[in-house]
């Protein structure tokens, strides 16, 4: 359904000194500097497939979708969507995706979000009867159906993510791209916004293609995950290979010693990083292989209170990536 080959995106910015004469020394000599947002990024993805697309601030995550949207030309490389060329702009093409930016709204501010989406039936030329039916489904599930009355400026964020997905959603699109689609939200709005695109997703099999600094949101939608930084791909692949990806086979142990404890304020162990909390608990990161020999060790030194094994987290794992590139 995606095809991304070598997508590169090189944006020229001018230098400005500072100070007023700065500025002036601008007018005659200035001063410009390139930045690679994408950097020959290639990928394929295929239909119904629900996939993260992970990278820290300004790594070319946004960039990269707006180039399949159609928003801005590459400077090079080629991408295909559905078969259609993004940057022609064909109203075929533009028929069968949809783009959700997180920070910025599609709909009408002051006017109930049922207004919006009547202009969204005609600008898309919905029959009536497809158009009221995919809406009411949408609303039934997003639970939104006493807010459709309600000025968009007057919902709370949640309600207004949950107004933009179904604005998104009523042409019934093939591609969905979604831009930090829960950012802001509490943790009831962002589940309740996971359940739907999970759903939706498996109802449809529309292919969406999902960012998010929520790992929850990863972890809970994304069996598959590209991972770029500073524009390069560095990761494509299942998410529970990720971990091995980063060279990161390191498990957690923590633990509350028992009274009458052997284990002194200053007690490391033989197989891993060893640190102690204000708590009073123990954490040890071992590799996963030595994850018995550090249990008999912790239980050998001394009476355990609590212990608690668990992988290291997807954000750590994640992050440790991106150091190494």
């Amino acid at each position: 359904m995606i095809e991304v080959r070598q997508l590169t995106r090189v944006f020229r910015t001018y230098k400005k000194q500072p100070g007023f004469w700065g500025g002036v020394r601008g007018l005659f000599h200035r001063q410009f500097e390139e930045t690679r947002a994408a950097d020959d990024v290639s990928f394929d993805i295929a239909e119904g497939e629900f996939v993260g697309f992970l990278g820290p601030n300004g790594a070319g995550k946004t960039t990269t979708l707006k180039m399949l949207s159609g928003l801005i030309y590459p400077t090079s490389g080629t991408a295909r969507v559905a078969g259609f060329d993004p940057t022609k702009r064909e109203n075929a093409y533009r028929r069968l995706f949809a783009l959700v930016l997180g920070q910025k709204n599609q709909l009408w501010w002051d006017l109930p979000a049922q207004e919006s989406f009547l202009l969204l039936r005609h600008i898309y030329g919905l029959p009536s009867d497809e158009y009221k039916k995919t809406l009411d489904e949408l609303v039934e599930l997003l639970g939104v159906g006493p807010k459709l009355n309600v000025m968009v400026r007057e919902l709370s964020l949640g309600e207004r993510m949950k107004m933009e997905l179904i604005a998104a959603l009523l042409h019934r699109p093939r591609v969905l791209f979604l831009d930090e689609p829960t950012i802001g939200l509490d943790v009831i709005s962002q589940r309740a916004v996971r359940a739907f695109l999970r759903d939706h997703n498996r109802r449809h099999r529309t292919t969406i293609l999902l960012t998010s600094h929520y790992m929850a949101d990863i972890q809970e939608l994304c069996e598959r995950v590209i991972v770029i930084n500073k524009g390069k791909k560095i990761y494509d692949g299942a998410l529970d290979r990720l971990e091995g990806a980063s060279g990161s086979r390191k498990k957690i142990i923590t633990f509350l010693p028992g009274a009458g404890t052997a284990f002194p304020d200053t007690w490391q162990s033989r197989h891993g990083e060893t640190k102690r909390g204000d708590d009073g608990k123990f954490t040890v990161r071992a590799p996963g292989a030595d994850i018995v020999a550090v249990s008999q060790e912790i239980l050998t030194t001394g009476p355990v209170a609590d212990i608690t094994i668990e992988d290291v987290p997807l954000e750590d794992v994640i992050a440790e990536l991106f150091a190494a590139k």
